[in-house]
């Protein structure tokens, strides 16, 4: 039997830490992330510019819903990076499916009709109209007074939720939306109350 020779370990400096790591902070990360969504929402309304809106529209188009994702979707719903992920994701899901997410808001209007009413979606609800709503949603960021904003997508999701249960969608995903529309919800009244940051 040989005898093998015990090496001290070798201890990694800063830079194959960096490397391990990606180099990339979490926390400064968030902090970014904060930012950029306080000077989209806070800072498109203050410009009064149509083009603002416009952009922040097609955000998602231009930049990729994946992109969108890796900086808010760790976001917490009370905060703007995180109403900012949920909104965008609303967006994507009614144009990834627009008839069927017609189907469900059409199955859920009757069984919820404040959230119909202040969603605002034309009548009938068909998948055009279902666009248009969530365009002119989106939009309202630098047009309109944030808290409409989320309550009106609020609204939608739980209409939708309603449609989702009165079609028996699997309970997972009728859960999933109702947690969108109540999360949306408590963070409009969270900018009401000026708590919203």
């Amino acid at each position: 039997m040989t005898e093998r020779k015990h090496h001290r370990p070798m201890t990694p400096g800063d830079r194959f830490l960096e490397s391990v790591a990606g180099g990339v902070d979490p926390i400064e990360v968030r902090e970014a992330a904060d930012r950029a969504a306080t000077l989209l929402v806070r800072g498109a309304r203050e410009t009064g510019d149509p083009q603002v809106a416009e952009r922040l529209l097609h955000l998602a188009d231009t930049e990729g819903i994946e992109a969108i994702a890796e900086v808010w979707a760790g976001s917490p719903a009370d905060t703007l990076a995180g109403c900012l992920w949920r909104l965008y994701l609303l967006r994507s899901w009614v144009y990834a499916d627009p008839v069927e997410v017609a189907r469900q808001f059409d199955a859920g209007r009757t069984r919820a009709q404040v959230a119909r009413v202040v969603a605002g979606v034309a009548e009938p609800p068909g998948p055009e109209e279902l666009q248009t709503m969530v365009d002119e949603v989106l939009r309202g960021i630098a047009g309109s007074d944030f808290a409409d904003v989320l309550l009106r997508a609020a609204a939608f999701a739980r209409v939708v939720a309603t449609g989702r249960a009165a079609l028996e969608h699997d309970p997972a995903e009728v859960r999933h939306t109702l947690t969108l529309a109540e999360q949306l919800e408590t963070a409009g009244h969270a900018e009401l109350a000026h708590r919203l940051g």
